[in-house]
């Protein structure tokens, strides 16, 4: 199998194949079982990373964990070995754990996290393969229990043998409004990383322990809408916090297989993330 792993990545630093392809064509290769695979960063991406990734080996698998209603299902990835690593959940858009959000869950384990994305749809028989139904299903989610489900991977990651205890959550629209309610009713969440998700209540923002760091497209209207109340709330209850704006950047910004994926903002916001996770969630 690795030999088909290099040869697909030689393509795909060759220029012969997209990112996208890459990642899909690996999955085939892959499959869904626990299995160590090198996943290859990004060619454009700096070189010391570049240096770091190359030598990482992942085990992914789909894995359940208690939830408040049901098991969850969830990917998990995390890099082989015994060392004990900080934890972060990872939540998808409003399509469910697509191939997309697989990708970006590899990505933090990379990083040097044990990394989790749960399947908000998994009390629904899980995600579709037809996206469009992924979205019409979220729609029937209830957002309490969802919530709670969420929460309940917290102390799944919390007490997982390879996890330090500290844990991290971040997600992407849908997922960055649900990150930011994960914050509000975790109160063993050490860290939260919302992208562009609607913000919390400020009533309910006293109830955040975690550090925050938000990132919001600059051309997002509706979500910004709510960024001056959540970031005076964040102010009065005296939670540290950083909120980045990037300029010229659309909804969906981070997301490399839509139309509105910016790479210098995605790369400037992944950055910013990991680096904030690795200060916040060491012992």
């Amino acid at each position: 199998m690795k030999r088909k792993v290099d040869e697909l990545y030689e393509e795909y630093r060759n220029g012969n194949v997209s990112r996208r392809d890459f990642m899909k064509k690996l999955a085939l290769v892959t499959g869904g079982t626990a299995v160590a695979v090198v996943i290859l960063p990004d060619s454009n991406s700096a070189s010391a990373r570049s240096k770091r990734s190359a030598t990482v080996q992942l085990i992914n698998e789909f894995i359940t964990y208690p939830g408040h209603n049901c098991d969850m299902r969830a990917y998990l990835s995390m890099p082989e070995g015994k060392e004990k690593l900080p934890g972060v959940i990872v939540i998808h858009e409003n399509r469910g754990l697509v191939p997309h959000i697989q990708d970006v869950n590899r990505r933090m384990a990379m990083e040097g996290f044990i990394s989790l994305a749960p399947d908000a749809l998994s009390p629904l028989g899980g995600t579709p393969e037809d996206e469009n139904k992924g979205r019409e299903m979220i729609g029937q989610l209830n957002r309490e229990e969802t919530i709670k489900n969420f929460v309940a991977a917290v102390k799944y990651l919390k007490t997982h043998p390879r996890s330090t205890g500290k844990v991290g959550c971040t997600g992407f629209c849908w997922g960055g409004a649900m990150t930011n309610q994960v914050a509000v009713n975790s109160p063993d969440l050490n860290a939260a990383v919302p992208y562009y998700g609607s913000t919390p209540a400020p009533e309910d923002v006293p109830k955040i322990k975690a550090e925050v760091m938000a990132h919001y497209a600059g051309d997002d209207e509706r979500i910004n809408s709510g960024i001056p109340a959540f970031e005076e709330a964040l102010k009065q209850a005296g939670i540290e916090y950083q909120i980045f704006i990037y300029e010229g950047t659309q909804h969906a910004f981070n997301n490399d297989t839509g139309t509105r994926y910016n790479k210098e903002a995605a790369d400037l916001a992944w950055k910013r993330t990991t680096d904030f996770f690795r200060e916040t969630l060491k012992d």
